[in-house]
């Protein structure tokens, strides 16, 4: 009987496991390089130990209760898609009660963790939590609901800001807005795996809306990262390792373009994989410009 009692809770923690996609490390790393990018330049070095310990868990746990509102959203869908069928959702591993009660002692953690800043990120939190809440639901009424990720997956890079200045500059919308460009390149790609599912159940997406032009918009798409990545650091005197940085990212782009040519599904996810080096990278430049000459 102990056996018996052992094994389904290791199951049920191994549901909740991976309900927070923590099998499935990629979507915290998407998240965690523009954080690191904006506490860094926030910072213009080192950000306080303070704010990265915050940070960094509070976009483990922001995501993790993100991809929870994803599966509840979802629970009627993912059924239905090859990709999605086993969550713990769709198979019946875990009730919607017990998903929502996972929700709301992430959302609690990660109110905790924001309490620990100022006024300015904590005001700035509420509508982070907002887009990240409701980003699910916008894949049934637009057809470009990755901008809506984009905006939901850079908002704390004006927390960041928040935190560690008091301010919310310019900058920190130019980051914002060069995290769109970067959440529309790789998930399209993401979007490109399910699109003849999404188009069977009526889910919207960029893949969808694209059509045969994906991978031509996907390259203005990078393009465009690219080129806002070279204005920003000649606008504001960046140094040799940011450039070098970018034009590491242009080569990743470029290759993603080549995997994905023939948009056979496991190369369009590993195109799609493959933008955790581009974040890599991009920070890897704002720590150099900020040490180096």
């Amino acid at each position: 009987m102990s056996d018996t009692v052992t094994h389904s809770k290791a199951s049920r923690f191994d549901a909740y496991w991976r309900l927070m996609r923590f099998d499935r490390p990629i979507g915290i790393l998407l998240l965690l390089w523009p954080t690191l990018w904006a506490l860094w330049l926030a910072a213009d070095g080192v950000p306080s130990l303070k704010n990265l310990v915050i940070f960094m868990l509070g976009v483990v746990v922001m995501r993790a209760a993100g991809c929870v509102v994803n599966d509840l959203a979802d629970k009627d869908f993912d059924p239905h898609v090859e990709r999605t069928r086993n969550r713990p959702l769709a198979s019946g591993e875990l009730a919607p009660s017990q998903a929502r009660g996972l929700l709301i002692a992430l959302l609690l953690l990660a109110f905790v963790l924001v309490a620990l800043t100022n006024m300015l990120t904590i005001m700035l939190s509420f509508a982070g939590a907002l887009l990240a809440m409701s980003y699910p639901f916008f894949k049934r009424f637009i057809d470009l609901p990755q901008v809506v990720l984009g905006i939901a997956f850079g908002w704390s890079i004006p927390m960041a800001f928040a935190a560690e200045t008091g301010a919310v500059p310019a900058l920190a919308w130019a980051l914002l807005f060069i995290n769109v460009l970067y959440a529309v390149i790789y998930d399209t790609f993401y979007a490109m795996v399910d699109r003849e599912d999404d188009l069977a159940i009526g889910v919207r997406s960029s893949a969808i809306l694209f059509g045969q032009k994906d991978l031509l918009v996907i390259g203005v798409l990078q393009f465009l990262m690219v080129m806002s990545c070279l204005i920003l650091g000649l606008g504001l005197g960046w140094s040799w390792p940011w450039y070098l940085a970018v034009a590491v990212a242009a080569v990743l782009f470029a290759r993603q373009l080549f995997t994905s040519r023939k948009r056979d599904r496991d190369a369009c996810f590993r195109a799609f994989l493959n933008n955790n080096w581009v974040g890599f990278a991009l920070f890897i430049g704002i720590v150099g410009n900020t040490w180096l000459p």
